[in-house]
């Protein structure tokens, strides 16, 4: 059935945010019924049925009565699958108990174990000769050049520099490597991995959070031989680890070539950048899952997407009329803190410098609407 999804199929999709999985669902011709933390419109525009999670994105989702949240949304649809986005790897628990009653297009929760457990990814990259920043569980004497990280963790903003930093239970460090960001989203199907395109991203700092993500924009070619590498070290990740469907990687390059920070095994943030009509990447998500053949897409110019934040708190969020290449927009009359998201804000381009210019200049503009008057 996975090999075959039929058109207008039922899917269920949570994540902290669900919306891109959603637009990505409908352009494979499926019916998204979404489980989130955030309900906005955008999100229930393009649901067939909503329900908000509870949790928060410090505390992530909450796992209690995940099960019969989506056995009601799910209702009489009988949904072909569960896909998941983020959320899930600080908790994989949830996806065992979700698959009993679901079938899970994704990785199993002994998969993300394997990958996003710190001590379990460095023993991997070991075995494999994959470069790999050193970890530590205990804080190092001088803690200068190092990182603290939460295990599971995603986004960019649990990322800090250890000087001064408390660390919690499930933190870690891992030393701090110069470069730049490199991620590649590729398709495994447990025993080979194709990488399905590079993106640079960048990071929108914020007080006490200096790594949170701020977009990225995906890059038209990329050296070959590093390329290679890349697929080489995921192709044997993948066997090792059975990963499945669609993931990305992501690296740090710097003269000597490209280090693997962490593996994200599952659809992520880039995943509009690099959806298309033609190569529905869901479609070939569970294709992959499957262990069908599948198809990598190709792409003329790039495309890049970016986070707008609130830089100061707002009571009363202003209505805006949104243009378009926007979404996961704020909700008139809602309060936000300083560092909340306010939207997603896309650009194209016949070259990755002038997609990404595009949309920071875009940014900056829509960011009148709300930084003005209205705090």
């Amino acid at each position: 059935m996975l090999a075959t999804l039929p058109n207008n199929a039922a899917v269920l999709i949570a994540a902290i945010s669900g919306r891109s999985l959603a637009a990505a669902a409908r352009r494979a011709g499926l019916r998204p019924l979404i489980a989130d933390l955030f309900n906005d419109a955008d999100t229930l525009k393009l649901a067939e049925r909503a329900v908000k999670l509870s949790g928060s994105l410090e505390a992530g989702i909450d796992p209690h009565a995940i099960v019969e949240t989506l056995a009601r949304l799910a209702g009489d649809d009988d949904p072909v699958a569960f896909l998941y986005g983020s959320g899930f790897e600080r908790r994989p628990e949830m996806i065992e108990a979700i698959s009993k009653r679901f079938v899970v297009a994704g990785n199993d929760a002994a998969t993300i174990r394997r990958v996003k457990g710190p001590a379990q990814l460095a023993s991997l990259c070991r075995e494999l000769a994959i470069p790999h920043p050193e970890i530590r569980f205990e804080r190092p004497l001088d803690a200068t050049g190092w990182l603290t990280k939460l295990g599971g963790g995603a986004g960019g903003s649990h990322v800090k520099r250890a000087n001064g930093h408390a660390v919690g239970n499930e933190s870690y460090f891992q030393r701090f490597v110069k470069g730049k960001n490199l991620s590649a989203l590729f398709l495994a199907n447990g025993i080979s991995a194709h990488i399905v395109g590079f993106s640079r991203q960048w990071p929108s700092a914020h007080r006490g959070a200096p790594f949170r993500y701020g977009g990225a924009v995906r890059l038209c070619r990329y050296d070959r031989g590093r390329a290679a590498d890349a697929e080489a070290w995921l192709c044997a990740l993948t066997q090792r680890a059975g990963l499945v469907g669609l993931c990305s990687a992501d690296f740090i390059e710097s003269e000597r070539g490209l280090t693997l920070i962490e593996i994200n095994p599952r659809p992520g943030a880039t995943l509009d950048i690099f959806d298309s009509e033609a190569t529905p990447l869901i479609r070939e998500h569970v294709r992959a899952v499957a262990g069908a053949a599948i198809s990598v897409p190709t792409y003329g110019g790039s495309a890049a997407s970016a986070i707008a934040y609130a830089r100061r708190p707002i009571r009363v969020f202003p209505p805006v009329a949104w243009p378009a290449m926007t979404a996961d927009h704020q909700m008139p009359g809602t309060a936000l803190d300083a560092g909340d998201p306010v939207c997603t804000v896309f650009a194209s381009a016949s070259s990755a410098r002038a997609a990404e210019r595009a949309v920071k200049k875009s940014v900056r503009a829509l960011a009148m609407n709300w930084e003005e008057d209205f705090a």
